[in-house]
């Protein structure tokens, strides 16, 4: 099992930025494919963005909304993954939700399958 806490949303200025994180437990993070997800009221959880494990060559993938302005990495060493998040306009308000895959997950099941475990949310509100 895997538990998931995120960290470091609030309130910020439309065109400013803000910085995600999520700690997570149990073995194995760095073989892990991890992702943001994101949500707002009535509408379905959709990806942010996704960073694979060392076997997928810790390669990167953004939704449309996010590319050139998110940022996701992560340290294995400290079993974090992050979010930086810079140009932020009211369309990102949302619950941002940290996820993780099971470890033995394959590229294809993590690109068309939605993740196994999930953090409790931390929300981001932008203002204009």
């Amino acid at each position: 099992q895997v538990q998931l806490v995120e960290s470091g949303g609030g309130l910020v200025q439309a065109g400013g930025s803000l910085g995600l994180s999520c700690a997570a437990s149990g073995s194995s993070f760095s073989r892990r494919a991890m992702a943001w997800y994101r949500q707002t009221p009535g509408k379905q959880r959709e990806l942010v963005a996704r960073i694979m494990g060392n076997m997928g060559g810790r390669r990167t993938a953004y939704a449309d909304s996010a590319k050139g302005r998110f940022t996701i990495s992560r340290d294995d060493a400290k079993n974090t993954v992050y979010l930086q998040m810079n140009s932020l306009n009211l369309e990102d308000t949302a619950v941002y939700y940290c996820a993780a895959y099971k470890e033995t997950r394959i590229m294809s099941f993590i690109t068309s399958t939605p993740p196994d475990y999930w953090g409790q949310g931390t929300q981001v509100t932008v203002s204009s």
